[in-house]
């Protein structure tokens, strides 16, 4: 599996998607994203980073409730959201920054 570092380092935009197992919200997204999968033929990364299994990285990005959604492009923070959100929104945003 690639390293976060490359993954968020891409020149097309990477949404990532900071969730717990236990949390309730969280669950929510999980088809919300597979509609932004379809929304959007593929073309930008969709990753999702357990806050449980990854603190260190949690607590570098100052996640403090999940879900909590970034645009990443280049290693660069573009956008970043708490709370369960929209695929046509999440669409937009991508696209803002391709």
């Amino acid at each position: 599996m690639e390293k976060f570092n490359e993954i968020i380092n891409s020149e097309t935009p990477v949404l990532v998607d900071f969730f717990a197992e236990w949390c309730g919200p969280c669950k929510m997204m999980h088809p919300i994203l597979e509609e932004l999968h379809t929304l959007d033929g593929g073309k930008h990364r969709i990753i999702k980073i357990n806050i449980d299994k990854n603190p260190q990285l949690a607590n570098l990005y100052n996640v403090s409730s999940v879900p909590t959604l970034f645009i990443f492009k280049n290693g660069e923070v573009k956008w970043r959201t708490s709370g369960v959100t929209y695929a046509r929104i999440l669409k937009e945003e991508l696209t803002k920054y391709d």
